[in-house]
């Protein structure tokens, strides 16, 4: 059945202690075990310490909706069929545990577990794929362990109310984890089952993190050429028992190594104790079948850390029932090997008993068909003899009201924005975005022994920087830092490993090299050299390496610049790719610049079928030294060696050969010092960044864009009441009238008459010829239409089908603007009267000479 009894082979005791074990009532072990849990509990690193412990018993239900307090008459059906169903499932299999069916919920309503898991998919691109559902309900929830570790437990509440305290036990994850996956399209399960010690507790602290489990390398397979000619080895004339005695030997010696390795491991790892509930142990988890949302392979998902398991996981103990939003399948297969040899065929009533055949089928039968289209009951009863009832009877729906996250509730993810867990030898911390203050969302701390004590390395990410930092490795041994940049940075850096933002020590540069001229892919300097990497060049360039002498006595003198004083360039050595263009002879592989010998040596590509390059060596003349003009280049000052047979290359062009390298040695001194001016630079840069950290809040986010919000409402309602005033002062109905008047202060009633009368009559005036204008329009398409009735009566027997269509569109376009015409024109006439009224009662009410017009 579903439950795992661990037996070892030859010890008796242990057989004893178990079968003493069965005759124990579960509420005996139950008391026994209180210490243990309770002091198991104190080791859960998950849980903060500022926050304390919470009462279920003291939530106000009382806002709840009516379906969490009462149940419909489905509901109610299934519940009795749920204990028909249970109550020959305990006739025909009395030593299985019993059934985890209809527990209570918040409202102490007995509720099918079925119906409790609410398919819904959230509105956020993580939570659609499992990893992301898996990773925001491990963060978000706190784990609560069960009151009694080997039975399930008594009440479970719904996901809505899970979500709003934040907490919950195996069984309440699972439920919520398995709601969104669900949502999401897969083919997922609730499982009710049993699990080791350390998943049931979250005990990690001998699990390796998972961001340093390094993936496996395939190792690749070596390729055997044959070589007829090949020395054949002399025959093997050892004797093969001596042999045999030397390897059984070696094999004793070993074993008896690693037996004393696995003792000092031992007891320096401290590995777990024997477990006295080792297969008893209750735990629920989320089943993935394959099939919906391409998922390859059935796997597991332990809801406490997210992670995914193989069905075959040793960690995985035994198996009593699933269920998911449809049916509920009660597990038929022997466990004893725990989950390793269990087929999750669903179909199989063999294997797994369903407790409503009537319902749908899992959707493994139909991995590529919608969830609304798998509904298969409905054409298949028809098919169907009639059954029993009970067994015919489809799930109601659920009785949880939509899961809903805001968007804040997402990025805060943990209680209260932090999380810390232990694992072996290692420590992660997370914390919600903008909590910290340069960013930091989450940090890795690998430490060299099980106490933590020692630090070997610190993994540090970061979110919304404005230097784009993402990531910081700090190695604690050798005291390098490396930071890694996203595309963005200033100087399009990519990586940056330094011991200490200063110049002229030991740091290496990684540029995004797509972003750069110069093609700069990594630079590498330290005291005394700089190498410079290149991708992509036109020149073929990929090497430029460059050696530093040590600086003289440092003397001021009057004039000379701040960098008089910079490193002196012994050599610049230059490496190039091959050019296809050039012969390999002329084609330069690689050019020494030896500035203190006053010499420039430079080797070309190997041609085909040769051995040795062909090289040249030119020795300049000192600047102290003067000769004529006739002993500018001597044969002396070049030896060159050419591989294979060539001309003698004549003085002229190796002259002018040893002219282009001078200057191309002087650029590169400019190069060198402008490079070392970059470095220098990005350091001073990458100081100030981290002396004053600023973190980067999207256009989108309103809840952090306050300030700036307030200030776009302040700056656009002062811009609409400037836009008022001036459209006040624009609509100034006596504006044209009252320039004609030079004291408006001072008007007589003369004045003011004729400034009333000027502007009723100017109003009235625009109003007739608005109405004329529109009557015009309105006669000029009428005679329009006239005239095209009158041509199409006298051409409509010669038209083509087509002519005649595009004839009646054209009509009828004329036709609907006389129509509108007319309705502007009844408009205009209607509403003329009131405008004149209205003008004349604002020019009496105008202040400006309501005295005058008061008396008229």
């Amino acid at each position: 059945g579903g439950r795992m009894e661990v037996l070892e082979e030859g010890e008796e005791e242990e057989h004893e202690e178990e079968e003493q074990r069965e005759e124990l009532k579960p509420l005996e072990i139950s008391d026994k075990l209180e210490d243990l849990e309770t002091k198991e509990s104190v080791e859960q690193v998950y849980v903060p310490s500022d926050v304390p412990d919470f009462d279920w018993s003291s939530i106000d239900t009382s806002q709840l909706p009516s379906s969490y307090k009462t149940n419909s008459p489905n509901e109610k059906k299934l519940l009795h069929i749920a204990a028909h169903f249970l109550q020959q499932y305990t006739h025909i299999c009395p030593d299985r545990k019993p059934l985890f069916l209809h527990p209570v919920n918040e409202c102490g309503v007995e509720k099918f577990v079925s119906t409790t898991v609410r398919p819904t998919l959230l509105p956020y691109t993580e939570l659609y794929h499992w990893d992301g559902c898996a990773s925001f309900v491990s963060d978000y929830l706190i784990m609560e362990p069960l009151k009694s570790p080997i039975t399930p437990p008594s009440s479970l509440y719904s996901p809505t109310t899970i979500l709003k305290y934040q907490r919950g036990n195996c069984f309440d994850f699972s439920v919520l984890l398995c709601s969104m996956l669900i949502g999401a399209g897969y083919d997922a399960y609730c499982v009710h089952g049993y699990a080791t010690r350390e998943i049931c507790t979250l005990d990690e602290t001998l699990e390796v993190c998972p961001l340093l489990r390094k993936p496996q390398e395939v190792p690749k397979e070596e390729i055997k050429k044959s070589n007829k000619y090949r020395i054949k080895s002399p025959p093997d004339l050892q004797s093969k028992f001596e042999l045999q005695q030397k390897a059984k030997k070696a094999e004793t010696e070993a074993a008896q190594k690693d037996k004393e390795r696995g003792e000092e491991k031992v007891t320096e790892v401290e590995k777990p104790k024997r477990d006295p509930l080792h297969g008893l142990r209750v735990h629920a988890w989320v089943l993935v079948l394959s099939g919906k949302r391409e998922v390859p392979e059935t796997f597991f998902i332990n809801p406490f850390t997210g992670n995914s398991h193989g069905t075959t996981d040793e960690q995985f103990l035994g198996i009593e029932s699933v269920w998911n939003h449809r049916n509920y399948w009660v597990n038929m297969q022997d466990c004893w090997n725990g989950c390793k040899d269990l087929i999750f065929d669903l179909n199989d009533n063999i294997r797994w008993e369903v407790m409503l055949s009537g319902s749908d089928k899992p959707h493994q039968l139909l991995p590529d068909a919608e969830e609304k289209n798998e509904l298969p009951d409905n054409d298949m009863d028809d098919v169907k003899e009639p059954e029993d009832e009970n067994r015919s009877f489809d799930m109601p729906p659920s009785w949880v009201d939509p899961i809903q996250i805001s968007p804040r509730e997402f990025e805060t993810r943990c209680c209260q924005g932090t999380k810390v867990t232990l694992y072996k030898k290692a420590k992660l911390e997370k914390w919600a975005p903008y909590l910290n203050e340069n960013g930091l969302v989450k940090r890795l701390t690998v430490y060299a022994d099980t106490e933590c004590s020692e630090v070997v390395e610190v993994k540090e990410w970061f979110k919304n920087r404005e230097d784009m930092l993402d990531l910081r490795e700090v190695n604690k041994q050798t005291q390098l830092t490396t930071d890694y940049f996203s595309p963005g940075h200033l100087f399009h850096l990519k990586a940056h490993t330094y011991v200490l933002l200063e110049p002229e020590t030991e740091n290496t540069m990684e540029f995004y090299n797509e972003a750069r001229v110069d093609g700069l892919q990594k630079r590498v300097q330290s005291a005394v050299e700089m190498t410079e990497y290149f991708v992509g060049r036109d020149d073929f360039l990929h090497v430029r390496y460059t050696e530093f002498g040590k600086r003289g006595k440092k003397v001021h003198l009057a004039g000379m610049r701040a960098d008089a004083n910079t490193r002196p360039i012994v050599q610049i050595k230059e490496c190039f790719h091959r050019n296809p263009e050039k012969p390999a002879d002329e084609d330069v592989a690689e050019r020494i610049f030896l500035i203190t010998e006053e010499m420039i040596h430079l080797t070309y590509h190997l041609k085909d079928n040769y051995l040795t390059a062909s090289q040249k060596d030119f020795f300049k003349i000192p600047e102290g030294e003067i000769r004529g003009s006739e002993d500018v280049m001597t044969p002396d000052m070049c030896i060159t060696y050419q591989a294979g047979f060539s001309k003698e290359e004549k003085l002229v062009h190796l002259y002018k050969m040893l002219q282009e390298l001078t200057e191309v040695e002087k650029q590169l001194k400019e190069q060198v010092r402008r490079s070392e001016a970059e470095v220098l630079n990005i350091l001073k840069t990458r100081e100030n960044e981290e002396n004053s950290i600023k973190l980067l809040v999207s256009i989108y986010d309103t809840e952090r864009n306050e300030k700036r919000r307030q200030e776009y409402e302040a700056m656009k309602n002062t811009r609409e009441d400037k836009l008022l005033g001036q459209k006040g002062q624009d609509l100034d109905y006596l504006a044209p009238f009252l320039i004609q008047i030079d004291n408006t202060e001072k008007m007589t009633k003369a004045q003011a008459l004729r400034l009333r009368n000027d502007c009723l009559a100017d109003l009235k005036r625009r109003l007739v010829n608005k109405a004329n204008i529109i009557q015009a329009r309105f006669d000029k398409a009428v005679e329009e239409l006239q005239k095209k009735d009158e041509w199409f009566q006298e051409n409509q027997d010669q038209l083509s089908a087509e002519e005649e269509e595009e004839f009646l569109a054209r009509y009828s376009e004329t036709t609907f603007l006389i129509h509108i015409l007319s309705l502007r024109l009844k408009r205009e006439k209607e509403t003329a009267p009131q405008k004149y009224l209205a003008l004349e009662e604002k020019l009496r009410k105008d202040p400006r000479f309501a005295e005058h017009l008061g008396h008229a």
